[in-house]
Formats: C-alpha cells, sequence, structure tokens
C-alpha cells in the first residue's frame, strides 16, 4: 500500500525536478576584469627613454617586491635626435617606440601602452598640451587608468626648475595628473563606464571607475638635492636580493636599447666587465641616477607617512581627500600683477588638484645665451585701467616689448608678456655665470600693483621657452 503510493507520488514529478530540487541550480559568473592588465604601479612619462629616470625604483619594485608594473608613453619621441642611424621623424618615431618596448621587457614589463602626442621640444608646458591634443590624450589615459586599476602612479613633476626643464615632461605629469583626479569620477568620459550592454556594442567598453591611491612624481631639475624629504627615497646602489646586483645595473641593463638616444654610453658600457662598470660607477659623476633616488609624493588618498614606502598604507579603504580649495575670490579692488604662463597654470593646477609639491625657492628658468627672454604677466583688475610696467634687467640686457604706460580693457584678467633680449659672451664666459635676476614691476596711477621677479640662468644650449 504505502509503496504504491509512494510510486503514484514520485510520478507526478520528473526526474530533473526532482534533483532540482535536491540541488542548487548551477551559478554562471559575472565576468571580471581582465586581470592581465592589472597593475600595482602605473608609470606615465613623455618619451621613449624617460622611464629610465626611474628604472632603479622599478627594478627594485618588480624584483623584490614583486609588484606588477606598467607603462605609458605619451609621446613616440619622432622629434628627438638620432645620434645612431640616419632615420628622423615618423621613422625614427618608429625606431623609438620599439627601443621603449625591448627596454620595459628586459626590465620585466609586459603592458606597455602609446598615446598620440607629439614630441614637442621646448620648455613651455602649454606648447605640448596644445601639440598633444590634451583632451583626447586625457582621455586615452583615463581609459588606460581605468582598465590597468593601479594602486600608485609615477609621472613626471608638473613644475619649473632650472635643468632640462622639458615641457613634454611636465605635460605628462600634467595628464597623469588630472588622469589620477578623473579616471575615479563617474561623470567623466561615461561612454567608458556606461555598464554592461549588448554583446556586440562597439562604443561602450563596460569599464569601471577607478581611484588610484597615490601619485608619485620625478624630476629632470639639475639640484635633486631640493627634494629631499619629499616622499621616499631609495638607494641605487643597494644590492637585489633576488638578482645579486646592484639596481643602478638592472637599470643600466633595461636602458641598453635606446640606442639612437645614447649610443656611445651603450657602446662603452657594453665593452666593459662586470667589475670595470662598477668601478666606473663608483664616480658619482657617471652614476647616471641620484643617490639616493627620491620620489615626490604628489598626493594621497590613503594615510601613511610622505617619506614612507611608495606601496605603504594603499590596501586602506579609500578616504575622502582634503578640500584644499578656497573659495571663489571676485575682481581685486586694485589691479594686481602675477607671474602668469605656465607659473601660472602650475598655480592654478596644484590647487584645484590639492598637490603639496616642492617649488623653486624663487620662479626659475634656463634659458640660451642671445635668445629672447619671456616673462608672463597676469594682471587681475576690476575696470579699465592705465598700468605703467617697468623692467629691471641686468647690464647688456635689453627689454623689447611690453614695458611702459598700457591702457587694459575692461574685463577681470589681463594677460601681457614682456620680452627682453638676452647677451651672449661666448661658452667660456656662460660656465662662469651664475643665475642673475630679472624684476618686472606693475604700478597704478603711482601705486604698486605687484612685482614678479625671475631667476634666469644663461647656457649655450637650452631648450627653446
Amino acid at each position: 500500500m504505502r509503496s504504491g503510493l509512494l510510486l503514484a507520488f514520485l510520478a507526478l514529478f520528473p526526474a530533473g525536478a526532482r534533483l532540482s530540487a535536491q540541488a542548487p541550480p548551477a551559478r554562471k559568473p559575472v565576468p571580471r576584469p581582465d586581470e592581465r592588465m592589472k597593475a600595482d604601479l602605473l608609470v606615465v612619462v613623455a618619451h621613449p627613454d624617460d622611464e629610465g629616470g626611474v628604472t632603479p625604483y622599478l627594478a627594485r619594485a618588480i624584483h623584490d617586491q614583486h609588484k606588477r608594473v606598467a607603462v605609458v608613453f605619451l609621446t613616440r619621441g619622432g622629434s628627438g635626435g638620432n645620434d645612431y642611424s640616419r632615420e628622423h621623424g615618423p621613422a625614427l618615431a618608429a625606431l623609438r617606440e620599439q627601443e621603449g618596448r625591448q627596454a620595459c621587457s628586459a626590465l620585466g614589463v609586459g603592458n606597455v601602452w602609446f598615446l598620440d602626442g607629439k614630441d614637442t621640444a621646448s620648455q613651455n608646458v602649454l606648447n605640448s598640451l596644445a601639440n598633444w591634443g590634451h583632451g583626447a590624450n586625457l582621455e586615452a589615459l583615463v581609459r588606460i587608468v581605468r582598465l590597468t586599476r593601479p594602486e600608485v602612479m609615477i609621472s613626471w613633476l608638473p613644475g619649473i626648475f632650472i635643468g632640462e626643464n622639458h615641457g613634454d615632461h611636465q605635460a605628462a605629469g600634467v595628464l597623469a595628473t588630472e588622469a589620477f583626479e578623473l579616471a575615479g569620477d563617474p561623470a567623466a568620459f561615461p561612454a567608458q563606464i556606461a555598464g554592461a550592454s549588448k554583446r556586440l556594442e562597439v562604443y561602450l567598453e563596460n569599464l569601471t571607475p577607478w581611484q588610484t591611491k597615490k601619485i608619485y612624481y620625478f624630476s629632470d631639475a639639475d639640484d635633486q638635492e631640493q627634494f629631499r624629504g619629499t616622499g621616499p627615497a631609495y638607494s641605487v646602489r643597494e644590492v637585489s636580493p633576488s638578482q645579486n646586483k646592484p639596481y643602478w645595473r638592472l637599470a643600466l641593463d633595461a636602458a641598453k636599447p635606446h640606442r639612437t638616444q645614447f649610443p656611445e654610453e651603450i657602446e662603452r658600457m657594453s665593452a666593459m666587465s662586470d667589475e670595470q662598470i662598477a668601478k666606473f660607477m663608483e664616480d658619482p659623476q657617471h652614476l647616471w641616477w641620484s643617490e639616493p633616488m627620491t620620489l615626490i609624493l604628489g598626493k594621497s588618498r590613503v594615510k601613511g607617512q610622505r617619506t614612507g614606502d611608495v606601496f605603504e598604507g594603499v590596501a586602506q579603504a579609500e578616504r575622502a581627500p582634503r578640500d584644499c580649495r578656497p573659495a571663489e575670490a571676485g575682481p581685486p579692488s586694485a589691479s594686481e600683477a602675477t607671474l602668469g604662463g605656465p607659473w601660472g597654470f602650475y598655480r592654478s593646477l596644484w590647487l584645484e588638484s590639492c598637490l603639496d609639491l616642492p617649488a623653486a625657492k624663487q620662479p626659475e628658468i634656463a634659458v640660451k645665451a642671445g635668445t629672447t627672454l619671456l616673462v608672463p604677466l597676469t594682471i587681475r583688475h576690476a575696470k579699465a585701467v592705465d598700468l605703467e610696467i617697468s623692467v629691471a634687467a641686468p647690464a647688456g640686457w635689453k627689454v623689447t616689448r611690453g614695458e611702459g604706460l598700457l591702457r587694459l580693457p575692461d574685463e577681470e584678467r589681463t594677460d601681457l608678456a614682456v620680452e627682453i633680449s638676452t647677451p651672449d659672451p661666448g661658452k667660456e664666459e656662460l660656465r662662469k655665470l651664475a643665475a642673475q635676476e630679472v624684476v618686472v614691476r606693475a604700478a597704478e596711477g603711482g601705486r604698486p600693483a605687484g612685482e614678479v621677479r625671475l631667476k634666469v640662468l644663461l647656457r649655450a644650449s637650452a631648450l627653446p621657452q
């Protein structure tokens, strides 16, 4: 009787239904972001070979901290020099791209991107940003940040110092800073993060916002000592425990593909024994990197010491950044003159991005002797005014434009420029010259309206201002 009832009951339910009641249905996993692209550290630089500015630290991070590193080159370096072969322009850009990929591979970096900035030889970051297609390349860099999801970014310092002071280097730092801010903003480049869409959708990317925890910088300034204490310092002479070589040697080996840029040094080093190279690098003048190497902390969204390790605190939950921006100021009651151009741009960038970065004690620049020095001015004023501009320059320097009584239009901001012709005393005399000061003063109705002081070093050779 009971067995008959059981058989009748089971007949009401198919075998598959009975099994499904016994076991939960299989769960189909939702695809994750591609882990092959994940980076602990994203390096953003301007030209192939720029990564060499931090390769001793990258060797440490890769080999001994087991960090995943990716590199973005914002240009291919096509307008640079070629000291190895005859190719120039686009052909040189193709060569330098391959050199960059090979150098990164030798270091242990597999994920490398090149964007479409145009190699621009000047000291003015605004020239580079204009020539690069600022918006399009910023969008592309934000995409890479969202794709690689780095904990830390490293780039060139966006600031002006006597040194190479390459505008492209500075522009790389600007875009890296902007991408650091924007990649986590769901309103920035929303097509990248539109979410799941039709399978064959070709425009919407299904990335997600990503907030990098820290951004660090390095500089091409002549004086590296001025950055001491602005971030963590790492010895380039220390021996890697895993590779049994100094970090400078690992970096030097990775630099060997860059033959178009320094073939003589590479060939000389390649002909040396390990002992000869080590002895050669004992001389600080021959060592390509400062000892120790300081990375400048620009901004951190996690707690930690300014000089603590690059990856200190990155496992913490994100915390909101301090809002350092002051309230909007209205037009001044009287005229006010400040240094404009790239200096003014950096004042705004640092303030808007809440960056706490080192600056030169006094605004400075190095220019080629015998060329024209441009001193940009920004005048804030409340109405149309008559402003008198006067210049105090070293003996032998001649003001050619911008001095005298000027009528400013009825607007809140007017940008001006003072042009000064500099002398060329010859290479021998230039070696003895220290930086000299140019002072530009503004006055309204006989009352001082601001003073700009710029320290200028004349050199036999320098990038155009």
